[in-house]
């Protein structure tokens, strides 16, 4: 048996040349960059790296070698195709995103939309954004709201987009894809439920607790040890569920909502803070029409598709590492009518002026299915 010393004196030598060899192939890319440049000719050519690799794979016999072999050179097309994308934004090459950086919004005159009925919590995000006292209206769904911005009805919305306990509002994000809409800012709301009902209502005379999915989701714990027989039933928003306790004056009902909703219809809180978790938040988006970001924005949106093959997303989050890109979520939808595929939305760290944020968007409009960025905020 062989010294481990001695083999690993070995294994640093091979590695060596292969350090060699690396740099070497990284030079020939930088010589393919400037010639596709000049041709205006895709970086991506999918058709090539595949023949490639059939010829270096036909090489080795052992299917392991194979696999390994496949893995190694695809990375190594992946690092080389980084290194173009990185002269073609030297080169001037950009993707045309039509975003265009501000010093500060202007919100005097701007008239806002948001989703339920008032006392719901995206008017309380949209008073902590906006101030007080800014012109707002109220729609029943969040496609009304989105509908009231493509007809200019509105200049913003304000959207739910996922709480720190249920998980994402899915639909927000279908809404987001389908619309021409813009991100320029979030704000991240504490949500405290209360069980609301009304006024001399005992919780013995409670039959049916309405509220919205997730609200009744977020104090699943509450209901099923304080009002175990209690029927459970989804309304489109809390504030709704208030109101309609309210409008119908029935007192073997109650609502979970925001402890402002019983001020607002005249409620009696039966219970206060009966959300499962104590740090239950929820994280809103502010759309626009307009395309534009903060100069000093410092978080980015983007949605993609991609193929159902194998390592695709693999491959495209490597953009985000290479660049030195911090991502902070990732979420997808299915897309309609193509079974198993699917469109991904990503949020990451970083401003459309900055090089890094460049060089990965360039690799992902080359490399995804109809990139869009969806805001910088």
């Amino acid at each position: 048996m062989r010294d481990l010393k001695d083999i690993r004196v070995e294994i640093d030598a091979i590695d060596d040349q292969l350090l060699t060899l690396y740099h070497q192939r990284l030079l020939l890319a930088h010589n393919v960059a400037e010639y596709k440049i000049a041709n205006h000719r895709p970086v991506l050519d999918k058709k090539r790296e595949e023949e490639k690799l059939e010829v270096l794979t036909a090489k080795v016999s052992n299917s392991f070698e194979k696999e390994g072999i496949r893995e190694l050179f695809e990375l190594i097309m992946s690092t080389s195709r980084k290194r173009q994308y990185q002269m073609m934004r030297e080169h001037g090459v950009t993707v045309n995103h039509n975003y265009k950086p501000v010093e500060a919004f202007d919100f005097s005159d701007a008239h806002i939309v948001y989703q339920g009925v008032e006392g719901a919590y995206s008017q309380v995000a949209m008073e902590k954004f906006f101030g007080h006292g800014v012109h707002s209206t109220h729609v029943a769904t969040w496609k009304d709201a989105m509908e009231a911005l493509k007809e200019k009805k509105a200049d913003y919305a304000v959207l739910p987009i996922e709480n720190s306990t249920a998980g994402a509002v899915t639909q927000i994000y279908d809404l987001l894809s389908s619309y021409d809409v813009s991100i320029i800012g979030e704000e991240i709301i504490k949500i405290e439920h209360a069980l609301l009902a009304l006024p001399g209502t005992r919780l013995s005379d409670i039959k049916r607790v309405y509220s919205h999915p997730q609200a009744l989701m977020q104090c699943d714990h509450f209901l099923q040890e304080t009002l175990p027989e209690v029927e459970a039933h989804s309304v489109l928003n809390t504030a709704l569920s208030a109101q309609k306790i309210h409008d119908e004056g029935k007192k073997d009902q109650a609502a979970i909502a925001g402890a402002i909703n019983a001020r607002i219809y005249n409620l009696e809180i039966l219970q206060s803070s009966i959300q499962d978790e104590e740090s239950n938040e929820t994280r809103f988006f502010v759309v626009s029409r307009n395309r534009t970001f903060r100069n000093n924005a410092k978080q980015i949106s983007i949605c993609f598709e991609l193929p159902n093959e194998e390592g695709s997303l693999y491959r495209i989050l490597s953009h985000f590492t290479f660049n030195s890109i911090n991502m902070n979520r990732i979420e997808s939808r299915p897309l309609e009518g193509r079974p198993w595929e699917y469109r991904f939305f990503v949020d990451f760290e970083g401003n459309l002026q900055d090089d890094g944020v460049t060089n990965a968007l360039i690799g992902l409009a080359e490399e995804t299915r109809n990139l869009r960025i969806l805001g910088n905020y």
